[in-house]
């Protein structure tokens, strides 16, 4: 039965997939310069295991719609939007606790919102590292927000009330070394070096950013002749910074940065589109990683970065320049420091 124009639609998706079915709408269009043709752009409103259950989704949707600017709340925004009416009306040492639950999930702060499923928070918990009482914080955080967005109509489900803590009441889950990607396993990431999305992962645990901080690099800031690239955005101050390159990933800089692709940005879809958090992760870093039987996230790719740093002993003021850690420095590190940027690049080959 076709949908009505204006309705969205549905898709079912590649891959093996537990919810293959997309229930999307649009939300604008744009021309191609080349090719003269309109193409659509596309909002994901949920996925689904099958083609009526995405299409309650839709019906939803229309029945209560939200405007394009709603859709595309990510966690960070949700939580920023939840801070501003929380903390003036709760006490210090909470708005602490509500904090350091936010800096444990960093790796879901960049998804919309209505796309985020159990499955999502559970990795939070079961990968960050953290013991049952910092767990039970993130809990009620993920508690927080759900309430405040259904309050104001951004999604129709909470999925926080479904995260499981209990498993972890009488230990500590993962300590950091399950953070870190072990040595064999990059082994194996090298073997397939020459498949350019394996590349952006090699590149993650050879440079230790944010994966937000290279999906949003652009090709102006990279600076290879120097072997650099500059950090102009982040969630906090210490991480506006000069990244090194190290000379082992530096060819697929190089490769990345002179393709023939009109993107802006250094890493981009294959389409030439720039990467959002959620597209990366689900489209490319999760399978490839499955596909090699890799059971990590982004975030383990940072925390490799900074491990192998200090296995290598590298200065620790040194490794908080190149990683761009918030709350770790000293005030005279902050303010005395100043790394020539060769002295970055020598660390970051320690490794």
């Amino acid at each position: 039965m076709r949908l009505p124009n204006g309705y969205g639609g549905v898709v079912k998706l590649s891959g093996n997939r537990r919810r293959p079915y997309a229930a999307r709408i649009t939300t604008g269009w744009h021309v191609n310069d080349l090719t003269g043709k309109r193409i659509q752009h596309y909002q994901i409103l949920g996925y689904a295991a099958s083609r009526s259950e995405a299409l309650q989704i839709l019906a939803k949707y229309n029945e209560y719609p939200l405007d394009a600017d709603s859709l595309k709340l990510t966690f960070s925004d949700i939580y920023a939007r939840w801070s501003e009416e929380k903390f003036p009306t709760t006490s210090n040492s909470n708005i602490k606790g509500y904090r350091a639950a936010y800096a444990v999930c960093e790796d879901i702060a960049d998804v919309p919102f209505r796309n985020l499923r159990l499955d999502d928070l559970q990795r939070v918990v079961d990968h960050c590292g953290k013991n049952y009482p910092t767990l039970k914080k993130v809990r009620v955080l993920f508690n927080q927000l759900y309430d405040y967005a259904m309050k104001h109509e951004i999604v129709v489900k909470d999925y926080s009330e479904f995260v499981n803590i209990i498993k972890y009441k009488d230990r500590n889950p993962n300590k950091a070394n399950r953070n870190r990607i072990d040595p064999e396993d990059i082994e194996l990431l090298w073997e397939h070096k020459e498949d350019r999305m394996y590349q952006t992962i090699l590149m993650l645990i050879y440079n230790g950013v944010r994966v937000s901080e290279l999906l949003d690099l652009k090709k102006e800031h990279v600076h290879l002749e120097e072997q650099y690239f500059d950090v102009v955005e982040s969630k906090t101050e210490n991480g506006i910074r000069k990244v090194p390159i190290a000379d082992k990933v530096l060819s697929f800089y190089y490769g990345w940065y002179n393709d023939c692709s009109q993107s802006e940005y250094l890493i981009h879809t294959l389409d030439s589109e720039h990467f959002t958090y959620h597209n990366y992760y689900l489209n490319t870093f999760r399978p490839l990683m499955n596909r090699l039987g890799i059971d990590c996230t982004p975030h383990c790719c940072r925390h490799t970065c900074i491990s192998m740093l200090a296995d290598a002993h590298v200065d620790q003021t040194i490794i908080k320049k190149i990683v761009g850690h918030s709350g770790a420095m000293t005030l005279t590190e902050r303010v005395y420091t100043h790394l020539d940027v060769q002295e970055l690049v020598q660390a970051i080959n320690l490794i």
